[in-house]
This record gives C-alpha cells, structure tokens and sequence, in this order.
C-alpha cells in the first residue's frame, strides 16, 4: 500500500469534509483558505489516494420510522469454532455480502466478529440469523445484543491537529 504524505492544509480538508461533504469547492476552500483550484487539486489527489473512500448521505433512522418503521437493530457477537484464515476470510465474505450487515469487525480477544445488523423486524433477524449462522457449521457461538435507543452515531475519524 502506498503511503500518501499529508500536511495541516490535507487534514483540515478532511475534517471539513466530514463535517459536510456537500459543500461545495468554494466553500471548502473557504473554510480551510486555499483556492478553489488547490483545494480542487487536493481534494481529488486524497480521493485518489484512498484517503476518501465514498460520500455518503447519513439518513435519520428515527425520522424515517414515521414512513419505514423502527426495523431492528443489533450488535451481534459470533465465535468460530475453527479460526483459521481461511475459516475467517471465508465467513467474513458471506457476511459482508449481506446487506442488511452495515459494519462488520474482526476482533480480538473474545469473539471472533461484531456485527452491526439492521433489518425491518424479528422475523427479518430470524431469517438473517439462519441464513448467516445458524446454517454455518463453524458457528460456534451467536450473542445479539438489540439496541433500544441510539444515542450517538458520529462515524467522524478524529484527525490531530
């Protein structure tokens, strides 16, 4: 992987932009006082970079639930009973594929993987469940924890300054 030098300028572009990536290049160069053609320059060097993976909209779960409803949100817990890399990388490329896992991480001590899941409803978890774990003959162990509130949900990089 190449290694990309960034300076003062680059981190208060990215910290700008995951403020509001919707700001135009004129006000995001504005707001870190460069040029607009710098900032068009900079910004896309980053981009290429890999720096900047995707922009995204973040919708507001509780807004929408007036239209969609609630759905069902869970952290989910999951130990292998065989953790090779390949047992690894073979379980984590049939959750990633899944949509309705939003996040996905190995970690270390304790369970092999956390899931962040989020269906419509119960039967919708059930389904998830027996199509992800239960039909998966290294599955050891599956703890759901299911959230009852979100209180933060900041998916910001603190970058030093």
């Amino acid at each position: 992987m190449e290694q990309i030098n960034i300076d003062a300028t680059d981190i208060m572009l990215l910290d700008a932009m995951q403020d509001d990536a919707s700001l135009s290049n004129q006000a995001l160069a504005e707001r870190v006082h460069v040029s607009p053609p710098t900032c068009l320059r900079r910004v896309k060097r980053l981009r290429d970079a890999g720096l900047i993976e995707r922009e995204v909209a973040l919708l507001s779960p509780d807004k929408l639930a007036a239209a969609l409803g609630h759905g069902l949100t869970a952290l989910v817990e999951i130990t292998l009973d065989r953790q090779g890399v390949e047992q690894l990388d073979a379980f984590e490329d049939r959750v990633v594929a899944d949509d309705a896992v939003q996040q996905c991480y190995r970690v270390s001590p304790g369970p092999d993987f956390i899931l962040l899941v989020h269906v419509a409803n119960m039967p919708q978890y059930l389904a998830l469940a027996q199509r992800l774990f239960t039909s998966d003959a290294n599955v050891r162990n599956v703890k759901a924890f299911f959230s009852t509130k979100r209180a933060k949900f900041k998916p910001k990089v603190l970058l030093a300054q």
